[in-house]
């Protein structure tokens, strides 16, 4: 046994390859089995796929790292739920493709942020930030308002999460070059915003 341990810790390349495996079937331990519970794979009551503008501005709010320093998971701690409200549920995510779970920030929680605001408060928070919020260290985003949205490139997203069994009907695909035609890249990040937390459980 004793020669077994030495020869692992003298070969890093052997240690290495043992470690990942060990990692490899903890992390699965942990996963697999909220892939068969109910509540991590079903959707909340009134959670559907995103329409194809809150779409849309979701991938702008990923391409623009905003994930990186805004988090959108509410713990159980009482303190987070009375700030922010309900802790976040697996129900309210089952269409996020990637999830935006995480506890990063730099920036508040957006878990619960739909409606919080108008939409002109976002627009003008999202061009320069410091001018609602003075002592923000968010950069701005102006060119947003500049970039239209390419209607044939998100439904071709939208085409493909279908196939990846979100139940987007054929209708609502062919509809959506229409739906976002003309809207900027700000419109649609505002609309995603203005979506989060919608159909989250009331704090208790």
């Amino acid at each position: 046994m004793a020669n077994s341990h030495e020869k692992v810790e003298r070969n890093v390349g052997l240690m290495a390859v043992l470690i990942a495996v060990v990692i490899s079937f903890g992390g699965l331990a942990e996963i697999v089995p909220l892939m068969y519970q109910a509540e991590a794979v079903e959707p909340l009551p009134g959670v559907e796929p995103y329409p194809a503008l809150e779409l849309a501005g979701r991938d702008v709010y990923v391409r623009e790292g905003c994930y990186n320093c805004h988090s959108q998971m509410v713990r159980t701690l009482r303190f987070e739920s009375e700030r922010y409200g309900h802790y976040s549920m697996a129900g309210e995510s089952v269409y996020d493709r990637p999830f935006q779970w995480g506890s990063k920030r730099t920036g508040p929680d957006l878990a619960r942020v739909g409606g919080r605001y108008s939409d002109e408060w976002h627009r003008v928070h999202l061009i320069n930030p410091r001018d609602v919020v003075p002592e923000s260290n968010m950069p701005g985003y102006p060119w947003l308002e500049e970039r239209e949205l390419d209607g044939r490139s998100v439904q071709r997203r939208i085409r493909a999460l279908q196939r990846l069994g979100d139940p987007y009907t054929d209708e609502q695909v062919e509809a959506v070059p229409a739906d976002v035609e003309g809207r900027t890249e700000m419109e649609a990040v505002i609309a995603y915003l203005q979506g989060l937390g919608r159909h989250a459980p009331r704090a208790q």
